[in-house]
């Protein structure tokens, strides 16, 4: 069952991350946003990075975070891998994947296509 929350673009649904905060029409949690945003891209950057969001979802992605944090933050919490099971070599390749993927407007655009 979907339940409505009050932001316009945010939903929780028992049937998809277990009622986890999502951005409505996808499987994209807030926590992924608010994640993005801590890896040091602008929110204007993060349509760029998940093509599939508009930069208003991603605005009420951030406006319910700020009033959730505590809850946002367990979410993360309880999803990060911890340091010590990462292994280095795949810890650098998949940051240098993401930068690649980010710099490279090639890709944006077979995404979009998607």
């Amino acid at each position: 069952m979907i339940q409505i929350t009050e932001n316009r673009y945010i939903v929780r649904n028992e049937k998809i991350l277990s009622g986890e905060p999502i951005i409505k029409g996808t499987r994209t949690p807030v926590r992924a946003i608010v994640e993005t945003g801590r890896q040091g891209f602008l929110p204007e950057e993060i349509p760029n990075l998940l093509p599939h969001l508009t930069l208003a979802q991603i605005f009420d992605a951030l406006s319910y975070y700020s009033e959730h944090q505590e809850e946002i933050n367990d979410y993360i919490q309880r999803n990060r891998i911890p340091d010590e099971l990462i292994d280095p070599l795949v810890e650098g390749y998949v940051n240098q994947l993401f930068i690649e993927l980010y710099l490279d407007e090639d890709v944006h655009v077979l995404i979009a296509d998607l």
